[in-house]
């Protein structure tokens, strides 16, 4: 299995990272259906979450890369022609239908291995039935098609009437599939109607799956430690030592590198096949080039932690934090440029008004301190002149961004530090 003699920088592990999440060169190419399908099979999944406060993750997550696009192609694309299918991966995602066979693996331990679920079905096998030969029988259905009502008292995931807590456990272990979404509610239907394909897709082995779920995540992530690898793709929670098993199995035949990095502690991995891209990475002039802003659901961010030892950035989102306690926004996206995550910017979209009002642009300490002028020379590095890039950037980035949402104004409101904002403002395209 060996050992890497020369330890590799932690920056070459940052641009292999941003390569794989297809960040190298974000907004350089249009969204096509051969880059959608490359995009997620190399992350994993592209994760959906239910705020809107400017657009859904999974719509912001490709916008990231690829600029704006047809929303509506996107959604043909997964629930017409199948390319993508929900289920859980790092929260719920959308992941190749290709890979299929190793999810019908996780949908059938769910069975077994499920939470917090035992003693609710043992007192409604009956609902399971119902629920599904409804949905047998009437074709797509979501919760509100059924009658029920919610159990008195309590809050949060138990108030879900009975027939919620069944719809999902059918989706969980593969009985049912989201066949389409209305107003972002969700629709059932069966698996093999949907996906006539799951019929031909039987379920690989639990070692060939924790083998699979290893390479997906490392993959994904270039070179990773195993805390990377635990909080990335996220389900399913395998059973205490079957990841490092099948970790010891995938270094005794080499699949799996074990290699030093500058400034990394702890065992860092990468996949033999990827020691070439590693090196690669580490000859580049530049981890990457251009700016874009990240969803806070963007698979980049998923395992903050990583995020912090590789970009030096500390990010959280904000929605649940108390208005009064907030630092940077409610629904602040993280801004890249050229490989560095130099700030965040809260913004929100005014549908009605086709307005898009940026809220806060909060820059990076060590970006602001590092872009001040000096002495007027603008050669000087980290002095004006790449100052003036980044804002520019930011800028052409919030202009597309605003052509995304159907904004036909976009507004400026703060920037920190102060300083900043006037040249950004000089920088945003004109009305």
């Amino acid at each position: 299995m060996g050992r890497a003699r020369r330890a590799v920088p932690l920056g070459a592990v940052a641009a292999l990272f941003l390569e794989r999440q297809h960040l190298a060169r974000p907004r350089a190419v249009r969204l096509t259906t051969k880059r959608l399908g490359r995009f997620v099979e190399d992350v994993g999944g592209l994760q959906m979450d239910s705020i809107n406060v400017l657009d859904r993750a999974h719509y912001l997550t490709l916008w990231s890369r690829f600029g704006p696009y047809d929303r509506a192609w996107l959604d043909r694309a997964v629930y017409r022609r199948r390319l993508l299918f929900e289920y859980w991966a790092h929260a719920a995602c959308l992941v190749p239908t290709t890979t299929l066979p190793w999810w019908r693996r996780a949908m059938l331990d769910y069975r077994l291995r499920h939470t917090g679920w035992s003693a609710w079905l043992r007192r409604n096998p009956r609902v399971l039935g119902r629920v599904r030969a409804a949905v047998a029988a009437n074709g797509p259905m979501g919760g509100a098609d059924f009658d029920g009502r919610r159990p008195g008292g309590g809050s949060g995931w138990w108030s879900w009437r009975p027939v919620q807590h069944a719809l999902h456990y059918l989706w969980m272990t593969g009985a049912l599939t989201i066949h389409s979404r209305q107003h972002f509610h969700k629709r059932y239907d069966l698996l093999e109607r949907a996906l006539p394909a799951a019929l031909d897709a039987p379920a690989v082995s639990a070692d060939a799956f924790a083998r699979w779920h290893l390479e997906r995540s490392l993959h994904a992530m270039g070179a990773a430690t195993e805390r990377d690898l635990a909080g990335y793709l996220t389900f399913p929670r395998f059973r205490p030592g079957t990841r490092r098993a099948a970790l010891r199995a995938m270094l005794a035949r080499g699949e799996v590198t074990e290699i030093a990095v500058e400034g990394g502690s702890g065992r860092w991995l990468v996949l033999t096949r990827d020691l070439p891209a590693l090196a690669r990475a580490r000859r580049a002039p530049a981890a990457a080039r251009g700016t874009t802003l990240l969803s806070p659901f963007d698979s980049l961010l998923w395992h903050r932690e990583r995020v912090r030892r590789l970009f030096g950035f500390d990010y959280r989102i904000e929605v649940y934090t108390p208005g009064a306690e907030r630092v940077h926004g409610y629904y602040t996206l993280p801004i890249l440029h050229d490989g560095r995550l130099i700030g965040r910017v809260d913004a929100k979209a005014h549908r009605a008004e086709r307005r898009l009002e940026v809220r806060h642009v909060h820059f990076e300490p060590g970006f602001a301190e590092a872009t001040a002028p000096t002495d007027g020379d603008e050669r000087v590095a980290g002095g004006r002149a790449d100052r003036d890039e980044a804002l520019s950037g930011l800028a052409a980035a919030l202009g597309s961004l605003a052509t995304f949402v159907g904004a036909d104004e976009l507004v400026l409101r703060r920037v920190t530090p102060h300083r900043l904002r006037a040249p950004l403002a000089r920088a945003l395209p004109g009305p």
